[in-house]
Formats: structure tokens, C-alpha cells, sequence
């Protein structure tokens, strides 16, 4: 295994000395921030090789950006009004945000206490304690980059899936059905070109690429509110809409499934939406003032993109025709030719654009995530190549590590070539691992460090312990849903291959977690050490301290 030169474990004179106060001759509170950040790095056992330029906007850019909720909509909008109908799919979102914003805050939380790049394994390890914490971390790692990686493919290939459905708007002489190898290979050949175009706007300089976060971030905004003016228009001169007994409380059976476990199902589609909040905590090492903004990123992201999300699902029931008509359409998005029955074909194309353009800057968003994750683990040694992978560029970019991503994604993109079966198993875990995760960490800060973990800067004070007992059961259910069949009966090709490919990932982690060694990765005594200071600059918790609640 190689190693790099990073000082792992390494407590500054200034930690060990009770910490220092930056000075403030000037009165510059951004001078002392950017202090804590670093002191609060070298605390974790790492040094500041990482650009830090990006601010609060740019964080929850991260997250808002990556959540893309009229996108996310859109996606899971068939399978949530398949699953129960409009009544099922409204009132399971109405549930999903407000426990999605309960895990949130307890992660913005773990990430006030913890923010450096590759947070979400760092977190879970600090929350095993000493004990487990080595084995949650490990897990955990390797949920995540599985998440984050198979992300980037699917989101590419559902971008490339709005440019084919024209072929059914125009009826072109060509498959528009994934069961033929022709167009598997044109979708997998887009599905490479969009993936590597992505990558390429990750390669800017930080200077230039904080404008990829504000361009994401207006597409969003831009997707949004075209749909709220223009789909009600169109509406109105085509199909008319639906009546608010028709949009709220109609229910449908298209999965086979019991009724009661139909129903349940509508879970897959809404909790879907949200998964990802974790992206803000990833580029942590990268923000000012880390152990505020960071936090606030995640947290406040979460929640303006889950009420942007239930606004949009509001207009969907009240603009999107019955579930036979709109499931009729044929094409693998079906939002397209819906657009273009009500927005003429004109418009849709011009709505399509946005869509596309908006879903392949989320997925630069998401190469963001996983490259940052994929530097972290390499910082540590703990992969082949690790020397050149945690390799920075002069500007502080981890650029070597968003070209690990870029291979891997690129790999798994291309499965869609033998069969649209063996890509739909592989990126079936996407959502998965990261709400194992985030139940693994409420686990674990409730369970075992539930006195000793560093107080936060961003703190939940006394509604802490409650978010994450909460938080337990919440991920628990989403992951029991996420994993379940969708399609009844189940046969070959409707099995949901996500259990499956978990097992497979979890078995590899516990397998990488048994060979190394003890002292090769996520050492207990680097645990030790981050537990047992205040989280602010390396010192000794005294006794009675007060966190900042959140604001």
C-alpha cells in the first residue's frame, strides 16, 4: 500500500499548547475564521493542501445544485404516482421532508464538528468511537464513492435519456426502446461525451469554476419557474386540469405489489428526491468559516429544495394528465412528450434544453462530491496510487482524483452496451448507501459517542439526541424501501438489483477493514484524539461548554 506524506496523526505545537487565538489587530474576523479552519484541519491530522476560496454561497450551491429537486421531480414523478397515485405520492413527500430535514441537521451537525473533504466517512468513523469507529469508516467510504461514482454515470445517462425521447416526438426512423443494441450504443456514446464534458468543467481553476455552482444553481431556479409560468398555460389549451379530487386523491396500483406495500413503495420515488445533502460537507475543506458555512450549507439547502420540491410536485398533480395517459407516451422520459403535447414543439425543445443542461451541470456537481471523496480516501494511503491520486494541482484542486471518477464512471456507463439490465443493477445502489450511511452516523453519535463527541460551532443543542433517535428510524425505512422489489411478481428482469450490489460493497469494505492494518487506516488513535478535543482548536473539552445553536 503507498503512502503519502501527510502527517496522519500530527498535533501542531499550537493544539498542543491549548490553542491559539489568531490576531485581530484589524478587527478581521475572516482572519480568525480562516485560522480555525486550518487549526481545526491539522486536528483531524491533516494539512491545508486544499484551496479554501469558496463562502457560504458556494457551498449551499453544492447541495442545492446536486438535490436538483425539479429535476429530481421529474424523474421519480411516474414511479410516485405509480406507486399509491397522486394521494400516496404527495402525502409520502409531505413525510419524507420533514424527517429529510431532521437527518440533515443532525449531519450538518457531525459536519460542524468534522468539515474536511471526504466528510461522510470521517463523520461515521468519529461517531463509532473508538470501538467501531474504524469499521464504520470503512464502511462508510466505500458506500459513499459507490454512491457518488454510480451517481455520476446515471444522472449522465438520464440526460442523455431527455435528448432520445425526441426521437419518439418526431417520430424518427430509429429505436427508441432500450431493449435494442442501436440505441444502447447511441445512449451509451452521449451518455461518454456529456460525462467527459462534465469532468472537463471540474479541471477549471477554482476562480473560474465557483461559476459553475451559480450557473447550476440558475438552472434549477430557471427550470423551476418556467414550469410554474409556462406548464399551467399550456395546461389550460390542452388537457385542462385536473380537478384538486383528481390531483390529490386519486390512488393507482401499477406495481403489483399488496395494496399496503404499494403504497409504502411511493417512498422509493419521494425519499429519492433528497438523497445527497451530504455534497456541501465534501467541499467543507475547500469553504471559509468551514464549521458554520459548511453546516448551513447542508441544512438550509435541504430545506429550501424540499419545499421547491413539494411546490413542483403541487403543480405536476395539477398539470400532468392521469397516470394511463401519461405512462402511454412511450419514451424514456416521458416528461418530454408530455412538453410537447402542451407546449408545442417549439417549446418543448426549448424546455428540453434546459432540462439537459441543467442535469449535466448537476452532474459536474456530483464529479465535485465523489472527486473529493476519492482525494480524501487516497490522503490517507489507502489506495493503489494513492501519492498521485491526493495530488493537488497549483491552484489546490484535487484534479487527479476527479479523473479517477471520470474512469470509473466512464466504466460503468459502459455496461450499458451488453444489456440496459446490467446498467439499470449497477446504478440501482445510488440512493442507497448514502441513506445507510446517513443512519449509521444518527447511530452512532446516539449510541456511542453520545457525551464525547467535540461541540459544534453549528449545534443542535438540546433537539440533538431526538434527531438522531429520529434519524435511526427514518434511514432505516428509506433503505428497507429503496431495497425492495418494485415490479410484482418479481422476475429476472424487474428484480431490484440494489440489495444485491450493497452486499457486494459492504462484503468488499469488511474484507478491505479486516486485511489493513490497524495502524493503516482510520487508526484509533486519530480517533482518540478528534473525540476527546473541543473541535475548535485541538484543546481538551473543559468542562460546561455551550455550543452556538443554529441560526
Amino acid at each position: 500500500m503507498s503512502t503519502l506524506n501527510v502527517d496522519r496523526g500530527h498535533v501542531p505545537d499550537s493544539i498542543e499548547n491549548g490553542g491559539t487565538r489568531s490576531s485581530l489587530s484589524d478587527g478581521g474576523k475572516s482572519d480568525e475564521a480562516g485560522r480555525a479552519d486550518e487549526v481545526l484541519l491539522e486536528t483531524l491530522g491533516y494539512k491545508p493542501v486544499l484551496h479554501r476560496t469558496y463562502g457560504l454561497l458556494e457551498n449551499f450551491a453544492t447541495t442545492f445544485a446536486a438535490l436538483y429537486f425539479v429535476g429530481g421531480v421529474r424523474v421519480t414523478f411516474s414511479t410516485g404516482i405509480s406507486a399509491g397515485g397522486n394521494l400516496a405520492y404527495w402525502t409520502s413527500y409531505l413525510v419524507t421532508v420533514v424527517f429529510t430535514f431532521i437527518t440533515a441537521a443532525v449531519i450538518a451537525e457531525a459536519c460542524s464538528a468534522s468539515p474536511s473533504a471526504g466528510s461522510i466517512y470521517l463523520w461515521a468513523a468519529e461517531s463509532g468511537g473508538p470501538k467501531f469507529g474504524r469499521l464504520f469508516g470503512f464502511v462508510v467510504a466505500w458506500w459513499s464513492t459507490t454512491a457518488w461514482t454510480t451517481f455520476c454515470a446515471s444522472n449522465t445517462q438520464g440526460a442523455v435519456n431527455y435528448m432520445l425521447s425526441e426521437i419518439v416526438v418526431f417520430d424518427l426512423p430509429f429505436p427508441s426502446d432500450s431493449s435494442d443494441i442501436k440505441f444502447r450504443a447511441v445512449q451509451w456514446a452521449c451518455t461518454e461525451v456529456l460525462l467527459g464534458l462534465a469532468v472537463l468543467l471540474n479541471l477549471l481553476p477554482p476562480r473560474f469554476f465557483r461559476f459553475v455552482f451559480y450557473l447550476s444553481s440558475f438552472f434549477v431556479l430557471l427550470d423551476f419557474v418556467l414550469n410554474v409560468i409556462w406548464l399551467p398555460v399550456g395546461t389550460a389549451r390542452t388537457f385542462g386540469f385536473r380537478t384538486a379530487e383528481e390531483a390529490f386523491l386519486t390512488t393507482y396500483n401499477g406495481t403489483g405489489a399488496p395494496s399496503g406495500w404499494n403504497w409504502c413503495l411511493s417512498y422509493l420515488a419521494t425519499a429519492g428526491i433528497l438523497i445527497g445533502f451530504d455534497a456541501s460537507g465534501h467541499v467543507a475543506e475547500e469553504t471559509k468559516n468551514a464549521t458554520v458555512n459548511a453546516a448551513k450549507g447542508i441544512f438550509w439547502s435541504t430545506v429550501v429544495s424540499g419545499i421547491g420540491g413539494f411546490l413542483t410536485i403541487i403543480l405536476f398533480l395539477f398539470c400532468v394528465p392521469d397516470a394511463d395517459t401519461l405512462f402511454s407516451f412511450g419514451s424514456p422520459q416521458p416528461f418530454v412528450p408530455l412538453y410537447a403535447v402542451v407546449l408545442g414543439k417549439g417549446g418543448h425543445i426549448f424546455m428540453n434544453i434546459i432540462c439537459i443542461t441543467a442535469l449535466w451541470l448537476n452532474t459536474a456537481i456530483a464529479v465535485v462530491a465523489a472527486s473529493r471523496l476519492i482525494f480524501a480516501v487516497a490522503r490517507d494511503g489507502a489506495l493503489p496510487f494513492s501519492s498521485w491520486v491526493s495530488k493537488v494541482s497549483p491552484e489546490g484542486q484535487p484534479r487527479n482524483a476527479v479523473l479517477v471518477v471520470w474512469g470509473v464512471a466512464a466504466l460503468v456507463t459502459c455496461s450499458i452496451l451488453p444489456s440496459s439490465v446490467a446498467f439499470t443493477s449497477l446504478i440501482s445502489i445510488a440512493g442507497v448507501p448514502s441513506a445507510a450511511a446517513y443512519g449509521l452516523i444518527c447511530f452512532g453519535r446516539f449510541f456511542l459517542t453520545p457525551k464525547n463527541f467535540p461541540p459544534p460551532k453549528w449545534s443542535l443543542g438540546r433537539l440533538s439526541k431526538p434527531f438522531q433517535f429520529i434519524g435511526i428510524f427514518w434511514n432505516g425505512w428509506v433503505v428497507a424501501v429503496l431495497l425492495s422489489p418494485y415490479i410484482f411478481p418479481v422476475t429476472g428482469e424487474t428484480l431490484n438489483y440494489a440489495p444485491v450490489v450493497l452486499s457486494a460493497v459492504t462484503i468488499l469494505a469488511l474484507i478491505t477493514w479486516w486485511i489493513t492494518p490497524a495502524d493503516g487506516w482510520l487508526q484509533k488513535e486519530r480517533i482518540v484524539n478528534f473525540i476527546e478535543s473541543d473541535g475548535t482548536n485541538g484543546a481538551p473539552k473543559p468542562t460546561g461548554v455551550q455550543s452556538k445553536t443554529v441560526d
